[in-house]
């Protein structure tokens, strides 16, 4: 036993034999720890790692200890017999680093969040898909109180603005009824003084007819009777939710323009009322080419239907809706009334 030296404990090691008890714990190890007894030991276990104690031996001229073939012996550990004893019958890891706890069952995705150790309840997680922000995140009761306050907003702006809307605009059928309601709500708060809107919109339905005098082949001549050219405007773009530009508004804008370029005898004004006569002569051809006027157009005469829009059923006022007629003197249709494509019935001979 005296031979026995460090140099045949590494070979022993070496060799996987076991270790002499006497040289696994050391003297100078145990009369270090006697002092402290097993309370420190056990309290600094888990705090300090094998390769202290084998610096500390390095230190003393010791030397490190072998270890067996099941792991570090508890004095590589800086332990004495009895914490390691200790130390062996609490389960489970003993560093210092977070685990989880083998006996406690795992939440699971749907689990409620579970509290703080320490018992803070400002620390208890949070479920990630409650809402934090809007009205989603109050309790019922005062998701139906704000519900009803946005209501309320609405209603009261809505009417605000109809309110606005009716003492501003020109004088109908709607201001004429409620008048009194309108000027209440108004003044003196929120009286108005400027105009939105024209002073006189249109209030009138104004269609533009056509008559035509034509000669047919046998050489006769023959007037055909009013054609309503504004109202195959109106049934054509009826029902289509894309009319085109020229349908609604071609000879509705060329009527107008000859209107204001005109005096009440159909006398023209200058350059412009020339220049809206031949426009209208030559869109009134244009359309009449889709007509079957049984020969060729020699003259035409045009006029307008103008009527009052009807009053609703709930107002009392009185409209007058009988049509007044605007009648123009009959016009000889030449060459320069022809618009490309436009041959006025003529045959092959004609041409």
């Amino acid at each position: 036993m005296d031979s026995y030296n460090d140099e045949d404990a590494e070979g022993a090691a070496s060799r996987g034999s076991a270790v002499p008890p006497e040289r696994a714990f050391r003297p100078v190890r145990q009369a270090a720890q006697a002092s402290d007894g097993s309370q420190r030991a056990s309290e600094g276990a888990g705090d300090r790692l094998p390769d202290q104690g084998q610096d500390q031996d390095q230190d003393q001229g010791q030397g490190p200890l072998p270890a067996s073939e099941d792991g570090p012996s508890p004095t590589s550990r800086g332990e004495t017999p009895q914490a390691a004893e200790s130390a062996a019958a609490v389960p489970g890891p003993r560093s210092g680093t977070p685990h989880e706890d083998p006996f406690q069952p795992d939440a699971g995705p749907g689990a409620d969040p579970a509290p703080d150790p320490d018992g803070d309840p400002a620390s208890v997680r949070l479920d990630p898909d409650a809402p934090t922000r809007g009205i989603a995140a109050l309790s019922l009761p005062y998701q139906v109180a704000v519900a009803v306050s946005l209501a309320l907003i609405a209603v009261l702006a809505g009417v605000h603005v109809a309110m606005v809307f009716l003492h501003v605009a020109p004088s109908n059928t709607a201001s004429k009824e409620y008048g009194k309601a309108i000027d209440a709500w108004i003044y003196p708060e929120f009286e108005q003084n400027w105009k939105l809107f024209a002073p006189n919109p249109l209030q009138q339905n104004v269609a533009v007819q056509v008559k035509a005098e034509v000669t047919t082949p046998d050489g006769d001549r023959r007037s055909t009777g009013w054609i309503d050219l504004s109202a195959e405007d109106g049934d054509a773009i009826r029902g289509n939710l894309l009319p085109s530009h020229t349908q609604q508004n071609a000879l509705r804008r060329a009527w107008d323009f000859y209107i204001n370029s005109h005096d009440d005898k159909n006398r023209s004004s200058g350059l412009r009322g020339r220049l809206s006569e031949s426009y209208v002569r030559r869109l009134v051809m244009a359309r009449l080419e889709r007509h079957d006027v049984g020969g060729e157009v020699e003259r035409i005469q045009l006029r307008s239907s103008t009527s009052a829009v009807k009053a609703p059923d709930w107002s009392n006022e009185k409209i007058d809706l009988r049509p007044q007629f605007r009648v123009l003197p009959w016009w000889t249709v030449t060459a320069a009334d022809l618009p490309g494509g436009v041959d006025n019935g003529r045959t092959e001979a004609d041409r």
